[in-house]
């Protein structure tokens, strides 16, 4: 995280990461540039920006986030360790149509943590297409949300075709990551699902 203190807009690194085919780049588009792509090729890496207004404890902050839509790909393993090292905040996507998407999150959710030196880094989980029908969908609301809860994350379920709950998945992450914050001036601060010093993050939420 910078900081720019003649403007203050404190900037953030935001990684989009999951298994292939979730839809890391359609939702991530989505946000930055209000448009659903229907066809995309394979993401090796791609960077995005995005300034924001979040109000957090009652303080408005100024945004900018870059935004890295990264590879899913098995093939591509080796790049996750550097931008989870400089991410600052991820958000973790599974397809809600394919188990084994779901199922893969447990080794990114690991690789974060030990890129990071942190057994709680800010994340979200998001279950992407939530607009398909329910009998095509092979991952249940309630399976996702006692995984978030096991974890101690926050989880939504999204659809970037129909833009439901785009802005509010990147504003809550955003949300984690200032809760971890260590606060300026010490006393008090802090509040949203941070337990001080640890980063520990306590529910889940499901919109």
């Amino acid at each position: 995280m910078s900081k720019s203190q003649a403007s203050g807009i404190e900037t953030y690194k935001v990684a989009v990461c999951g298994g292939g085919g979730v839809g890391k780049s359609c939702l991530t588009i989505q946000f930055v540039q209000n448009q659903f792509i229907e066809t995309w090729d394979p993401t090796i890496e791609d960077s995005y920006n995005k300034q924001i207004k979040i109000t957090h404890n009652a303080v408005e902050h100024n945004i900018m986030l870059n935004i890295l839509d990264t590879a899913g790909q098995e093939e591509y393993r080796a790049l996750r360790d550097e931008y989870m090292r400089a991410g600052d905040g991820f958000l973790m996507v599974f397809d809600l149509t394919n188990a084994k998407t779901f199922n893969e999150l447990e080794q990114f959710r690991t690789q974060i943590q030990r890129s990071k030196d942190n057994e709680h880094p800010p994340i979200v989980v998001v279950g992407n297409k939530a607009d398909l029908p329910d009998d095509l969908k092979k991952v249940s609301t309630k399976d996702a949300q006692a995984l978030c809860q096991k974890w101690g994350v926050k989880y939504m379920e999204c659809s970037a075709k129909t833009r439901t709950n785009i802005d509010e998945s990147f504003e809550l992450l955003v949300k984690e990551i200032l809760a971890q914050k260590k606060p300026i001036g010490g006393g008090g601060g802090g509040g949203g699902n941070a337990d001080a010093g640890t980063g520990k993050k306590k529910g889940c939420l499901i919109l």
